[in-house]
């Protein structure tokens, strides 16, 4: 009854979104009943982080705690989060979040050589995070950050300890090309969301579902 709800409150493509992470809980509620999802959401400086928040604005409380990973030197989003849980907190009565640092693994215009060392050194403070929060689902749309998280939460499977779900958005600015961490990310993630026919053209494993955010 409450993902029917939900639906009916969003609108357009926004709801073919949900419809994908409502049909994994369902199934995921055969198996373990439970009242939450724990949703670790990726967040990146700038329009990365505003597109992210849009979306969440259309979920239920049901799915928290929510979990915030952002660079280290990334204030902008900090803000951007706190003001968006303050609001949130207002329109229900709890609330369960928190929010995480982790080395930035890419700065803009950075060499492709030493983004593999800063990946990589990223990824060592991204496991252990990401093994400490054990989320159901991770949401995500582009920031380079998201990489070595997507990455520790396949390990998590890999290893058997727990199976995350990967749910990567394209950044609505993207029409004709997939960013770089959308290049990486479709091959690994559950659920590929584009907001642009040329896209899903170039790339068919990806779900066009119009402008989401």
């Amino acid at each position: 009854m409450e993902g029917v709800l939900i639906l009916a409150a969003l609108g357009g493509g926004t709801v073919a979104v949900f419809i994908a992470l409502r049909f994994w809980i369902v199934l995921h509620h055969r198996v373990v009943p439970r009242e939450s999802l724990s949703l670790l959401v990726v967040a990146g400086s700038g329009g990365h982080t505003t597109e992210i928040l849009r979306l969440l604005g259309n979920l239920s409380n049901a799915y928290s705690p929510r979990h915030y990973i952002f660079a280290d030197t990334d204030e902008m989003s900090a803000h951007k989060i706190r003001a968006f849980e303050v609001d949130r907190a207002e329109r229900y009565s709890s609330t369960m979040y928190t929010t995480h640092r982790i080395p930035r693994s890419r700065e803009v215009r950075q060499s492709w050589l030493s983004t593999v060392l800063t990946t990589f050194y990223s990824m060592l403070h991204s496991f252990p995070l990401t093994f400490r929060l054990k989320p159901d689902l991770v949401l995500c749309n582009g920031p380079g950050t998201c990489v070595p998280i997507c990455l520790s939460a396949l390990l998590l499977g890999i290893l058997g300890i727990k199976k995350v779900i990967i749910v990567y958005v394209e950044s609505v600015c993207r029409v004709e090309t997939l960013s770089l961490s959308g290049k990486i990310l479709y091959y690994l993630s559950d659920y590929f969301i584009v907001q642009w026919p040329t896209l899903k053209e170039k790339y068919p494993k990806s779900v066009y579902l119009g402008r989401i955010v």
